[in-house]
Order: structure tokens, then sequence, then C-alpha cells
């Protein structure tokens, strides 16, 4: 949103704060999970869709069903002739869309993966103008019971979030995922903080802050601490690649730094100088999840014991 849009929203909600925090909160968490239009905005984001979207030409799409709507899903095939490959899902983030991720998925295509992206509800070929952790963990569910199972996932920014909330089990076995192996790229660990961030920009008050996070625990039916990804990591304990960048201004680095001496499964890659946005396709960036989740001996052994 523009400055000025901000200037009048926070103005909105201060007057409406004062009439009723219930309302208020209510309305925020509705701006909040409203999802931005779907074009490119800006000279070099039109660019990168339009060669995204080159690139996915040729791609087998196939819409799946869920509560929302439906999902559209891009499916690129094996990019070896290789008997047994690795399957893997590719999961973009807020305001973005499968396009602008296929220097990532290609990739991983060329190395040698079975590769499938998701666009998430509210984005790009899926429908409607709303999307929250619940929804983006249906859809993946969604993704999983008809592609899968996943060898191993790729969630940039929200879609990281959604990912391990997924991984987690967090809304139950139709929103569950499987996958052996996770790479979270500039990703939130903390929807409490995200929150809490919102509520900061639009202006709310505490009275309102405490209505907004109320109406989100209804809605996605658990507590927002519930939502905090690293504690999912600990639950599932599975091979786990950090990405970030200090510099991004998006998603603050101490979200990654938070998994830190986690889990001796957990690793790191401090992805300096790509910010947000261009980290999904630096090269060293794609060549390191491709070694993570397609290189990697373990991954080879376990695909040639389940043929044997």
């Amino acid at each position: 949103m523009t400055s000025f849009a901000f200037k009048v929203i926070r103005f909105g909600f201060s007057r409406l704060e004062a009439l009723s925090p219930r309302l208020s909160g209510s309305l925020a968490f509705k701006l909040f999970c409203r999802t931005p239009g779907r074009q490119p905005k800006g000279e070099k984001a039109k660019r990168v869709f339009v060669a995204g979207q080159q690139k996915l030409a040729n791609a087998a799409v196939v819409r799946l069903p869920t509560s929302a709507g439906s999902v559209g899903t891009y499916h690129l095939g094996s990019g070896t002739v290789q008997r047994v490959v690795p399957r893997l899902l590719v999961v973009h983030g807020w305001g973005s869309r499968a396009e602008y991720l296929t220097d990532l998925a290609f990739g991983l295509n060329t190395a040698g993966a079975d590769v499938v992206m998701l666009d998430l509800p509210g984005h790009g070929a899926s429908s409607g103008r709303r999307l929250d952790l619940r929804l983006a963990a249906e859809a993946i569910g969604a993704c999983e019971r008809h592609y899968g199972p996943f060898d191993g996932v790729v969630g940039h920014s929200f879609g990281g979030a959604a990912v391990m909330t997924a991984a987690g089990g967090v809304f139950g076995d139709r929103s569950s995922l499987g996958a052996g192996r996770i790479v979270l790229i500039g990703a939130p660990s903390s929807m409490g903080e995200v929150f809490a961030g919102f509520a900061s920009a639009i202006g709310l008050g505490r009275p309102s802050m405490v209505a907004m996070r109320q109406r989100a625990e209804d809605y996605v039916g658990v507590a927002v601490e519930q939502l905090d990804t690293v504690t999912a990591a600990r639950r599932i304990d599975r091979p786990l690649l950090v990405i970030h960048a200090e510099d991004d201004k998006e998603v603050n680095v101490g979200h990654a730094q938070r998994y830190i001496g986690l889990s001796p499964k957990v690793r790191h890659l401090w992805a300096n100088g790509h910010g947000h946005r261009r980290i999904v396709s630096a090269p060293d960036v794609i060549d390191a999840v491709a070694d993570f989740l397609v290189r990697d001996q373990a991954i080879k052994a376990k695909l040639n014991r389940a043929v044997s």
C-alpha cells in the first residue's frame, strides 16, 4: 500500500477503535487476510512475470478443489531419465505466484527433480481474494494427496510459514504435509510477531489487537502461539534448510536466527545481498536448494531402497 493509503487506514481504525475495539479488531483481521492484486507492479516485476509465464507454457496445469474454491498447480515433470527421482513442491509467498519462482523450480527440475508448483488461494491461477495459514495448509494438503507423497518442499516467505504449519499438522490430517525435507527461504517463524507488526502498521491499539488475535483464533481454530514454526520444526524433527538474507527488509533475519541450535538436522545459509525477493532467483541459493533436496546422497539412497 502507498503511504497515503496507510494514513487513511490508520485514521479509520483509530476512529473505529474508539467506538468498538471488537469491530476494529475483526475488520483488521479481514484486512490482514485480504490478498493483493494478481498483476505485476512495476516494469521489473512485469519482466520477471512474463519470463515465468513463458517458462510455464508447457507445464501440466491441474486445478484442485479446496473449501475456498480451487487452487492452480503446475507440474513440471522429471528433468532426467532416471527411474526414480525426488518429487518436490514449491510454494510462493504473499502477493506472489508461481511465475515468480520459475528460476528456482526449473533449477530443481534440471537438477533431476519432479517439481510441482502451487498457487496459494487468492493468488495466481487460484480462486478467491483471501488467504490465511489454515487455507494455505489446506491447499498444500490437497497437493500432497493429488501428487504426493513429496520427498521435499520449498516455501518462500509466507509460503515457508504455511509449509511448516502443514508439516506440523497444526490443522489436522487434511492439511498435513509429510515431505521428508524442508527448505525455508526468507520465511517468518513467529506469526505472533507478524500479527503485532501488522497491527502496528495500521495503528491498532491494544484493545483492537487483542480482538484481532481472538478473531484470528476463532477463524483458524487454534491459538496464535500454535502457529509458531520453530515449535513445529522441533516437533517433526526433519532435515531443514533455512535460507535468509541479513539484508531482508520484509522478513527480519531474527525469524531465521530462531532456528539456530534447534537440532543437528537444521542447516542455515545466509544469502546476504539478495534481499527478500531476489533470493529465490539467486544461482547460489538455487544450487544450495538442489544440493539439499536433489543431490544429497541420503535422498538417493532412500529412493533406491523404495524401489528395491
